[in-house]
Protein backbone atom coordinates (compact mmCIF):
# COMPACT_ATOMS: atom_id res chain seq x y z
CA UNK A 1 0.00 0.00 0.00
CA UNK A 2 2.77 2.42 0.92
CA UNK A 3 4.64 1.59 -2.33
CA UNK A 4 1.54 2.45 -4.33
CA UNK A 5 1.23 5.82 -2.54
CA UNK A 6 4.93 6.51 -3.07
CA UNK A 7 4.61 5.68 -6.76
CA UNK A 8 1.55 7.90 -7.04
CA UNK A 9 3.35 10.81 -5.32
CA UNK A 10 6.39 10.36 -7.55
CA UNK A 11 4.20 10.33 -10.66
CA UNK A 12 2.39 13.47 -9.49
CA UNK A 13 5.69 15.22 -8.74
CA UNK A 14 7.06 14.27 -12.18
CA UNK A 15 3.93 15.62 -13.88
CA UNK A 16 4.12 18.88 -11.92
CA UNK A 17 7.77 19.23 -12.90
CA UNK A 18 6.92 18.59 -16.57
CA UNK A 19 4.16 21.22 -16.46
CA UNK A 20 6.46 23.76 -14.80
CA UNK A 21 9.12 23.13 -17.46
CA UNK A 22 6.53 23.53 -20.23
CA UNK A 23 5.19 26.74 -18.65
CA UNK A 24 8.73 28.16 -18.52
CA UNK A 25 9.31 27.18 -22.17
CA UNK A 26 6.10 28.91 -23.24
CA UNK A 27 6.98 32.02 -21.25
CA UNK A 28 10.39 32.17 -22.96
CA UNK A 29 8.76 31.67 -26.37
CA UNK A 30 6.25 34.47 -25.68
CA UNK A 31 9.17 36.75 -24.82
CA UNK A 32 11.07 35.84 -27.98
CA UNK A 33 7.95 36.42 -30.08
CA UNK A 34 7.28 39.79 -28.44
CA UNK A 35 10.84 40.91 -29.22
CA UNK A 36 10.23 40.32 -32.94
CA UNK A 37 7.73 43.15 -33.13
CA UNK A 38 10.61 45.59 -32.47
CA UNK A 39 12.73 44.36 -35.38
CA UNK A 40 12.49 46.91 -38.20
CA UNK A 41 13.93 44.67 -40.96
CA UNK A 42 11.10 42.47 -42.31
CA UNK A 43 13.50 39.80 -43.62
CA UNK A 44 15.30 39.43 -40.30
CA UNK A 45 11.97 39.48 -38.49
CA UNK A 46 10.60 36.72 -40.72
CA UNK A 47 13.70 34.57 -40.32
CA UNK A 48 13.60 35.02 -36.54
CA UNK A 49 9.89 34.10 -36.57
CA UNK A 50 10.78 30.81 -38.30
CA UNK A 51 13.04 29.93 -35.36
CA UNK A 52 10.39 30.80 -32.77
CA UNK A 53 7.74 28.75 -34.57
CA UNK A 54 10.12 25.81 -34.90
CA UNK A 55 10.62 25.89 -31.14
CA UNK A 56 6.87 26.16 -30.52
CA UNK A 57 6.34 22.94 -32.49
CA UNK A 58 9.32 21.26 -30.80
CA UNK A 59 7.74 21.83 -27.37
CA UNK A 60 5.02 19.39 -28.41
CA UNK A 61 7.40 16.84 -29.89
CA UNK A 62 6.60 17.66 -33.52
CA UNK A 63 9.51 16.80 -35.81
CA UNK A 64 10.95 19.89 -37.50
CA UNK A 65 13.25 20.50 -40.41
CA UNK A 66 14.42 24.09 -40.24
CA UNK A 67 14.62 26.38 -43.28
CA UNK A 68 16.54 24.93 -46.22
CA UNK A 69 17.11 25.56 -49.91
CA UNK A 70 17.09 23.27 -52.91
CA UNK A 71 19.67 24.10 -55.57
CA UNK A 72 19.69 23.49 -59.29
CA UNK A 73 22.49 21.65 -61.13
CA UNK A 74 24.50 24.91 -61.28
CA UNK A 75 24.33 25.48 -57.53
CA UNK A 76 21.83 28.33 -57.75
CA UNK A 77 18.97 28.53 -55.29
CA UNK A 78 16.02 26.91 -57.03
CA UNK A 79 13.62 26.75 -54.13
CA UNK A 80 13.83 28.29 -50.66
CA UNK A 81 11.74 26.46 -48.07
CA UNK A 82 10.87 28.16 -44.75
CA UNK A 83 10.71 24.80 -43.02
CA UNK A 84 8.99 21.46 -42.86
CA UNK A 85 7.39 19.41 -40.16
CA UNK A 86 6.18 15.88 -39.67
CA UNK A 87 3.18 15.08 -37.55
CA UNK A 88 0.99 12.01 -37.33
CA UNK A 89 2.81 10.48 -40.30
CA UNK A 90 2.20 13.46 -42.60
CA UNK A 91 4.77 15.85 -44.03
CA UNK A 92 4.04 19.60 -44.17
CA UNK A 93 5.89 22.30 -46.05
CA UNK A 94 5.73 25.42 -43.89
CA UNK A 95 5.63 28.90 -45.36
CA UNK A 96 5.76 31.93 -43.10
CA UNK A 97 5.03 35.49 -44.22
CA UNK A 98 5.48 38.61 -42.11
CA UNK A 99 4.21 41.21 -44.52
CA UNK A 100 2.38 44.48 -43.99
CA UNK A 101 -0.44 43.39 -46.30
CA UNK A 102 -2.44 40.15 -46.47
CA UNK A 103 -0.92 37.36 -48.56
CA UNK A 104 -2.37 37.66 -52.05
CA UNK A 105 -3.15 35.07 -54.69
CA UNK A 106 0.09 35.43 -56.67
CA UNK A 107 2.26 34.65 -53.65
CA UNK A 108 -0.11 31.85 -52.59
CA UNK A 109 -0.09 30.27 -56.06
CA UNK A 110 3.73 30.19 -56.16
CA UNK A 111 3.80 28.38 -52.82
CA UNK A 112 1.09 25.93 -53.87
CA UNK A 113 3.22 24.92 -56.88
CA UNK A 114 5.94 23.84 -54.41
CA UNK A 115 3.45 21.63 -52.60
CA UNK A 116 2.05 20.12 -55.82
CA UNK A 117 5.59 19.19 -56.84
CA UNK A 118 5.81 16.76 -53.93
CA UNK A 119 3.76 13.61 -53.57
CA UNK A 120 1.47 13.49 -50.53
CA UNK A 121 2.93 16.64 -48.94
CA UNK A 122 0.61 19.01 -47.10
CA UNK A 123 1.01 22.76 -46.61
CA UNK A 124 0.89 25.02 -43.59
CA UNK A 125 0.93 28.72 -44.45
CA UNK A 126 1.26 31.18 -41.56
CA UNK A 127 0.78 34.90 -42.11
CA UNK A 128 1.10 37.80 -39.71
CA UNK A 129 -1.31 39.89 -41.76
CA UNK A 130 -3.92 37.41 -42.98
CA UNK A 131 -4.84 36.35 -46.50
CA UNK A 132 -6.82 38.00 -49.29
CA UNK A 133 -10.14 36.51 -50.37
CA UNK A 134 -8.69 35.23 -53.68
CA UNK A 135 -5.77 33.56 -51.84
CA UNK A 136 -8.23 31.78 -49.54
CA UNK A 137 -10.38 30.74 -52.51
CA UNK A 138 -7.34 29.32 -54.31
CA UNK A 139 -6.45 27.36 -51.17
CA UNK A 140 -10.01 26.01 -51.03
CA UNK A 141 -9.66 24.79 -54.63
CA UNK A 142 -6.33 23.18 -53.79
CA UNK A 143 -8.05 21.09 -51.11
CA UNK A 144 -9.28 18.84 -53.94
CA UNK A 145 -5.73 17.56 -54.27
CA UNK A 146 -3.84 18.41 -51.08
CA UNK A 147 -4.41 19.38 -47.49
CA UNK A 148 -3.79 23.12 -47.28
CA UNK A 149 -3.97 24.84 -43.91
CA UNK A 150 -3.82 28.60 -43.41
CA UNK A 151 -2.97 30.10 -40.04
CA UNK A 152 -2.35 33.51 -38.57
CA UNK A 153 0.32 34.61 -36.14
CA UNK A 154 -2.34 35.76 -33.70
CA UNK A 155 -3.34 32.12 -33.28
CA UNK A 156 0.21 31.24 -32.23
CA UNK A 157 0.19 34.16 -29.79
CA UNK A 158 -3.09 32.88 -28.33
CA UNK A 159 -1.71 29.34 -28.07
CA UNK A 160 1.34 30.61 -26.19
CA UNK A 161 -0.77 32.76 -23.86
CA UNK A 162 -3.10 29.85 -23.09
CA UNK A 163 -0.25 27.34 -23.07
CA UNK A 164 -2.22 25.38 -25.63
CA UNK A 165 -1.03 22.39 -27.57
CA UNK A 166 0.20 23.41 -31.03
CA UNK A 167 -0.07 19.83 -32.33
CA UNK A 168 -3.75 19.72 -31.35
CA UNK A 169 -4.21 23.16 -32.97
CA UNK A 170 -2.82 21.86 -36.26
CA UNK A 171 -4.87 18.66 -36.06
CA UNK A 172 -8.07 20.67 -35.62
CA UNK A 173 -7.17 22.99 -38.51
CA UNK A 174 -6.52 19.94 -40.73
CA UNK A 175 -9.83 18.38 -39.68
CA UNK A 176 -11.74 21.56 -40.57
CA UNK A 177 -9.86 21.93 -43.88
CA UNK A 178 -10.60 18.34 -44.87
CA UNK A 179 -14.19 18.00 -43.70
CA UNK A 180 -15.54 21.54 -44.01
CA UNK A 181 -13.32 22.58 -46.95
CA UNK A 182 -12.15 25.62 -45.00
CA UNK A 183 -8.38 26.08 -45.13
CA UNK A 184 -8.62 29.11 -42.83
CA UNK A 185 -10.32 28.36 -39.52
CA UNK A 186 -9.12 30.60 -36.70
CA UNK A 187 -8.42 29.58 -33.14
CA UNK A 188 -10.62 31.60 -30.81
CA UNK A 189 -13.14 32.39 -33.54
CA UNK A 190 -13.95 29.12 -35.35
CA UNK A 191 -12.87 26.59 -32.73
Amino acid sequence: MSHARDDERAARAAELERLARRRAEFQALRGRLAELFNKPDPRKRGTALEGVLNDVFKTEGVLIREAFVLRDEYGHVAEPIDGALEMDGSQYLVEIKWWGEPVEITAMSRRLVRVYGRSEVRALFISTSGFTGPAITESERALNQRVIVLGELREIVLLLEQEGNVADWLREKVRIAQLDRRPLALLGADF
